[in-house]
């Protein structure tokens, strides 16, 4: 076996198990806020193209993508991101849900033979971590605290650890915070990775969840542009239907940005082996073709947002977070301690925040922080909240 499995830590859903493992919770409806799996219906016109579409099962996807994937795909991307153009020749790549993609691209650009390094968030998702050790790289984490608004202060990095960079992971908007990162600093990044020659991969998944209308997040690439690289140089964004579109069994995304970049991973992936079947290309299509249900999936995650702070008021420290579907609260006691007691008394889950992080000179970020994903229906998010007063009341 490969020895760097070793290197791999139990994942944050392995850990929660075992928390939970010696209790037996109330005989009451489970409530799961611990996982990011969103439970809004999928859109319907989807649906039925996917139907619609099934005998493509009888053929071998290729794994570039049809043409009409890309260039619907590349539309997207330039309209949301006020982009002069994306090729959907040389720019663009299909990819099976960004957890595969995010995994795969740290095995197609790090160079074993120079002392790898990759940096990412701190906290984070795991699959960072795991493709940069099983990439034969070291990595190393930028910690994001709620004095620093939840972004890694990227002045403090020293010259000598970006020269041996060769892959910076983003998560913008943040995962678990929801913070955004701001384009002045997504030009300051590609400035860095211009001059040091490494790789910025921006995981935007979370990009169509948003709090103001008006302000929607900016991305990478359109800090590129703005930067003096309408070549994307050196940089790659992951996007995806799963929270998007409510479509996370689709497995459904995309990576695009520098050409150069996506020729090397598509020849990467064509040994790989992970085309999207056909159907569910065309199903993608209709996806990213259609704003309306983007528009109605976050007024739902608003009216949430709206209900649970409101009902959570004074009883935990939090700030209500400008994207994504989570509500990031500090706790006043240990975070695995106050899971515990919400599973045990309610049958309610919530991710402790150090699962999450890791340890750092400073300590792990995401202790004392629970993750809740504000996924289930209103009135269940409701329930939940009050559960969580009636337990820390006790």
């Amino acid at each position: 076996m490969n020895p760097a499995l070793d290197l791999l830590k139990p994942y944050p859903f392995e850990r929660l198990r075992d928390l939970f493992a010696d209790l037996v919770p109330p005989d009451a409806v489970a409530l799961n806020l611990g996982i990011g799996e969103p439970q809004h219906p999928a859109p319907e016109f989807v649906l039925e193209v996917l139907a619609r579409e099934l005998p493509g099962l009888a053929r071998y996807p290729a794994t570039r993508g049809i043409p009409e994937l890309r260039n619907a795909m590349a539309a997207w991307l330039a309209a949301r991101f006020h982009l002069p153009g994306v090729d959907p020749e040389r720019e663009i790549l299909p990819v099976a849900g960004t957890r595969e993609g995010l995994f795969a691209i740290a095995q197609a650009v790090v160079d074993r033979s120079r002392d790898p390094l990759v940096l990412c968030p701190n906290p984070f998702y795991q699959i960072y971590e795991g493709a940069a050790l099983l990439a034969g790289a070291e990595i190393r984490f930028l910690d994001c605290r709620a004095e620093g608004g939840f972004i890694p202060d990227y002045a403090e990095v020293p010259v000598e650890t970006w020269q041996r960079c060769q892959l910076l992971y983003l998560c913008n908007p943040g995962n678990p915070s929801g913070a955004i990162t701001s384009l002045a600093t997504l030009r300051q990044l590609v400035a860095l990775a211009r001059e040091h020659d490494f790789v910025i991969v921006s995981d935007e998944c979370y990009s169509e969840i948003y709090d103001d209308e008006a302000a929607p997040p900016p991305g990478l690439l359109e800090a590129c542009v703005q930067a003096g690289a309408p070549g994307f140089d050196n940089c790659l964004v992951f996007h995806s239907l799963s929270k998007r579109s409510n479509l996370p069994g689709l497995r459904s995304g995309f990576v695009a940005g520098d050409a150069a970049l996506i020729a090397g991973f598509l020849r990467y992936r064509t040994y790989h082996g992970c085309a999207m079947p056909l159907h569910h290309q065309l199903a993608s299509v209709a996806a990213w073709s259609d704003e309306t249900h983007v528009r109605e999936n976050r007024a739902l995650y608003r009216e949430k947002f709206d209900a649970v702070c409101e009902r959570l008021a004074g009883t935990l420290e939090f700030e209500r977070p400008p994207a994504g579907f989570y509500l990031w609260p500090h706790t006043p006691l240990p975070d695995t301690e106050l899971a515990r007691r919400l599973y045990a008394q309610h049958h309610v889950t919530v991710l402790p925040g150090r699962f999450l992080g890791r340890e750092t000179a400073t300590g792990n970020p995401g202790e004392d922080r629970v993750r809740m994903a504000l996924v289930p229906p209103l009135d269940d998010c409701l329930r939940a909240a009050d559960c969580l007063r009636e337990t820390l009341a006790c």
